[in-house]
């Protein structure tokens, strides 16, 4: 966020501009498609686990993940998912 609230302060949250900006170019595209692959792959990992341990509190990763980052889903998931299964 630190690098997305100036951003945001300066242009407004224009969520079409900041999608081209995102694949302004190859490099950038690139890293683009990395994170989003992993937080489908997090997101797909979180729900198929959630379903057989029944850790409900455990879903509170989705949205850290895709609102904030997969740096900061996957190491909360982890945590949550330190509970003994039932």
């Amino acid at each position: 966020m630190l690098y997305f609230a100036p951003w945001i302060v300066e242009n407004g949250f224009d969520l079409q501009a900041m999608v081209a900006l995102w694949k302004a170019n190859d490099m950038v595209t690139g890293i683009y498609w990395d994170l989003v692959i992993s937080a489908i792959v997090l997101t797909v990992w979180v729900i198929s686990e959630v379903w057989v341990r029944r850790n409900w509190l455990a879903l509170l990763a989705i949205p850290a993940t895709w609102m904030i980052g997969v740096s900061c889903g996957l190491p909360l998931y982890l945590f949550l998912r330190a509970k003994p299964v039932r």
